[in-house]
């Protein structure tokens, strides 16, 4: 028996679930389907034409269908027409025969309503699914369009719970997809993690594929378990074809589950008779009790630890260059990262070309180049080799060194070490074998590769690291060069965000400051940042906006070219303003994508480029935002104006190209230094 350690909150959560749990055993309660998303190709169709008669059959029929008591069922409707619409139905593998009736019934009702004129449509539901299309899809594979849920709660002991999770999964998945063409495709899997808690499995697969197909679909959604829900309690992937989901509670009806559970629960007993009010209590109460003098425990072991702290931290000289003990502590282990000249050139092959991955620079200046390597260990590293004439002096290496070594989240490149030997200044970071975004979003034949999921995911993705930077960091740091080359993609096109060379850190009490020197990309800076020198967190989200744009319309903010607008956030505000906002997307998006998850970037990146930064949203509500299908957001007002190369008040070197640029102010600003970082 595999065992982790949760922390109290997960335990006490636990309970109270495992007292319900034994509780919903005693009563039957019928609930409404639950809408989770629907996706509206783009292509349509014209009212009272025939394709629109044979899609009224088809939906009729399936609904009629549902009350046969059958949890799968496909059709063609207008077969010997030119137009003829295939469609099918399958519930969940464990809903009773009313409640999936009443699931295709109210599929039916909304799939009419939300994609009311397209040819091709998909509606999910947690206990039922409905799609139809005017393609013939029975008996094949679609892993699109597909999206993803998660249980926003966290796993402690990630690497155990994630083999047994993959472990299951797959046994899960094999079960069920041995079942013929025709029967239900259908498994479930309890399986013990610790005495108090146990995991739950659920694999489907469409009734019409083969087994080879259901695996393979099967196989797919779980691969895609770690992109989505790495860590998480629960989570899940949906395809048009199969689906799986996990959690750490019984969410499927135990009764009719087909796999047996390992071990028994008390769901799974034949007896019939209601558990007494006296044996809950007596189940109960000792627990709960076991776990309050856990959370005791852990409240009085933390206020000695802050105790203990903030001792050692009146000890630290008022001259130290750190204001607090944690931060001091951190900063001691930066040179355990210092690497010597000779293991670097040597992991580059003595920097050859061979191993360039990519240079930057101010214009066409050299300032940095980056290259792959392989340390004696066998690490794959990326270098990043500063010029001599780069203008980074020692301390501000130092700066960026240090920086980087405290900030720890998914969503940042982790700095590994730095080299600084004589004139030789290097920073090694994780190698991330898929570059930058840049390399997708601006290239036509690798756009194709970034589908919807990808890009939402990439969204999110930064919304939640410069949140970090902005909130939830040790210190407070701006960014200041958001732009796709400075987002980094690993092996599952997760973002990271890199180059921290010109981030500034803001004192805890300062909302903006001004900048003798201006260092920022063409197309991303903000208006304010620009023309006054004023920077702020509210720079960031603007630099994040236009990002926003580019990722899903595939263009360049920097050399966009349109006879509708000038630039591409002209552009986009025209398309939301006549209200025909997904004409802005990618083409080789193809249709495939979720309405509302593409309106609400759009939307977003809209307020990100307002003109007054008090109209901007903070990071923290956009990355509540792109998780939530509830929140409202403001009207976007028309976007700030984009600088162009014709303005003539600007230096020429702001005017060259989507590089960085550092240039003097053309105005009297006191020259500034980074302030003393203070401690959250």
């Amino acid at each position: 028996m595999t065992s982790l350690n949760l922390n109290p909150s997960m335990t006490l959560l636990f309970i109270s679930m495992l007292s319900l749990s034994f509780l919903s055993h005693t009563t039957t309660h019928a609930a409404d389907p639950v809408h989770l998303t629907e996706v509206c190709a783009n292509t349509t169709f014209s009212p009272n034409s025939i394709y629109q008669s044979n899609l009224n059959s088809l939906l009729s029929s399936l609904s009629s269908n549902a009350t046969q008591n059958l949890e799968f069922y496909n059709t063609t409707s207008g077969q010997n027409t030119p137009n003829p619409v295939y469609g099918l139905f399958l519930c969940r593998g464990d809903v009773t025969p009313q409640l999936c009736q009443e699931c295709v019934a109210a599929a039916v009702k909304e799939v009419t309503k939300k994609c009311s004129r397209e040819k091709v449509a998909v509606i999910w539901y947690d206990e039922c699914m409905l799609r139809y299309s005017n393609r013939s899809f029975f008996s094949t594979v679609d892993e699109k369009p597909r999206f993803a849920l998660l249980n926003t709660q966290n796993i402690t002991e990630q690497d155990k719970f994630n083999k047994l999770l993959a472990k299951s999964m797959n046994e899960t998945a094999a079960q069920a997809s041995d079942a013929p063409i025709g029967a239900k495709k259908y498994g479930t899997m309890e399986v013990s993690i610790s005495a108090f808690q146990t995991l739950y499995n659920l694999v489907q697969c469409t009734a019409d594929l083969s087994r080879n197909d259901c695996s393979t679909c099967l196989q797919a959604a779980i691969k895609l378990l770690p992109w989505c829900c790495s860590g998480k309690q629960g989570g899940r992937v949906i395809f048009p074809s199969c689906s799986v989901r996990y959690e750490l509670y019984p969410f499927y009806r135990m009764e009719n589950a087909t796999l047996a559970p390992t071990p028994v629960h008390p769901s799974s007993h034949t007896g019939k008779k209601k558990i007494s009010t006296a044996t809950i209590i007596i189940i109960v109460v000792p627990i709960v009790a076991l776990v309050l003098v856990i959370l005791s425990f852990c409240f009085l072991t933390m206020r000695a630890r802050k105790k203990s702290n903030a001792t050692k931290g009146e000890n630290l000289k008022k001259s130290d260059h750190v204001l607090n003990y944690q931060a001091a502590s951190e900063l001691t282990t930066v040179d355990s990262l210092q690497f010597d000249f000779g293991t670097i050139e040597a992991a580059t092959n003595k920097f050859s070309d061979d191993n360039k991955i990519g240079e930057g620079g101010f214009g066409k200046v050299y300032k940095y180049i980056c290259y792959q390597g392989t340390l004696p260990s066998g690490q794959v590293i990326a270098v990043k080799r500063l010029g001599k004439s780069s203008g980074q002096g020692v301390e501000q290496f130092k700066n960026e060194v240090e920086l980087q070594a405290k900030l720890q989240h998914k969503n940042l490149a982790g700095v590994l070490g730095f080299c600084l030997e004589g004139e030789e200044k290097i920073l090694i970071y994780e190698f991330v074998p898929n570059r930058s975004l840049d390399n997708f979003i601006y290239d036509s034949k690798k756009q194709g590769q970034l589908d919807w999921a990808a890009r939402y995911k990439i969204i999110g993705g930064i919304a939640r690291g410069i949140k970090y930077l902005h909130e939830d960091s040790q210190l407070r740091i701006i960014h200041r060069d958001l732009k796709a080359s400075s987002i980094l993609l690993d092996a599952d096109m997760n973002p990271k965000i890199s180059d921290f060379g010109i981030a500034r850190i803001l004192e805890v009490d300062q909302t903006h400051k001004n900048a003798s020197r201006i260092v920022g990309t063409y197309g991303y800076m903000s208006p304010e940042y620009a023309m006054q020198g004023e920077f702020s967190e509210k720079s960031d989200v603007y630099s994040f906006g236009v990002l926003v744009l580019e990722i899903i319309t595939g263009k360049k903010n920097s050399n966009f070219a349109s006879k509708a607008a000038e630039d591409l956030l002209s552009y986009a505000w025209i398309h939301w303003r006549d209200e025909r906002p997904l004409e802005l997307l990618d083409p080789t998006l193809e249709g495939f994508y979720l309405i509302d998850e593409a309106i609400k970037c759009i939307h977003v990146g809209l307020l990100c480029v307002q003109k007054d930064p008090a109209d901007r949203p903070t990071m923290a509500s956009i990355v509540l935002t792109l998780s939530s299908h509830s929140v409202s957001l403001p009207t976007p007002l028309q976007p700030a104006f984009f600088l162009r190369n014709t303005d003539q008040n600007l230096p020429q070197m702001y005017m060259e190209s989507d590089q960085s640029t550092s240039m003097p102010m053309s105005w009297s600003i006191n020259d500034e230094s980074v302030t003393e970082p203070h401690a959250r």
